[in-house]
């Protein structure tokens, strides 16, 4: 029997929180359990094991920043668009780094297929419309913009870029800007 007060959208807020503070790695019953405080016990009338928390977890990341990048890349195309894309990420990481680590956590295949993870797809494939990018290259696209932004993003979050004067925003802005020459590039010349 499921106890009073504890709902699965509480018990999946409460995993998150505990994601951003203690980092995605210590999402457990145990750390969420003393978080809602109720006893571990009580959570499974609401989830199977742990890594069900941690899916859970990784569905709402995927979705905040899903509904985040629609309303920041709607009406912008080009350079516009991407560099409003890539800050929903940047800053996504920056205010949730459990969330964000979550938002990478690996999916079964039907869970992924129902996740909002399609959503960054489409999202990211109306972006490089812009680009005017045929099939392979949208797809070659999409994973080359991946590997940068969640690349830097990653990087950045574990203070790898801490032993140089240079200010990280200066560098990021070179990314972008580098980001946009190579699909631009692409675009005119697509093989």
């Amino acid at each position: 029997m499921a106890r009073a007060g504890i709902t699965a959208e509480r018990l999946t807020r409460a995993a998150a929180e505990v994601a951003d503070e203690l980092g995605f790695d210590h999402v457990t019953g145990s750390a969420v359990a003393r978080r809602l405080g109720v006893k571990e016990p009580s959570l499974y009338a609401h989830i199977r094991n742990a890594r069900e928390l941690k899916v859970r977890v990784a569905l709402l990341a995927l979705q905040e920043m899903a509904d985040q990048t629609a309303a920041a890349i709607a009406g912008r195309a080009g350079k516009d668009a991407l560099t409003a894309l890539a800050g929903v990420y940047r800053d996504y990481a920056t205010t949730h780094p459990g969330r964000y680590a979550a938002s990478r956590h690996e999916l079964d295949p039907e869970t992924a297929a129902g996740s909002a993870g399609p959503r960054h797809s489409e999202m990211l494939r109306a972006l490089l419309r812009g680009y005017d990018l045929p099939e392979p290259g949208q797809t070659d696209a999409i994973r080359f913009l991946g590997a940068a932004i969640h690349g830097y993003v990653s990087l950045e979050a574990a203070g790898s870029f801490n032993h140089t004067p240079r200010d990280t925003d200066a560098s990021w802005a070179w990314m972008i800007d580098t980001l946009d020459l190579a699909l631009r590039a692409r675009s005119a010349n697509p093989a």
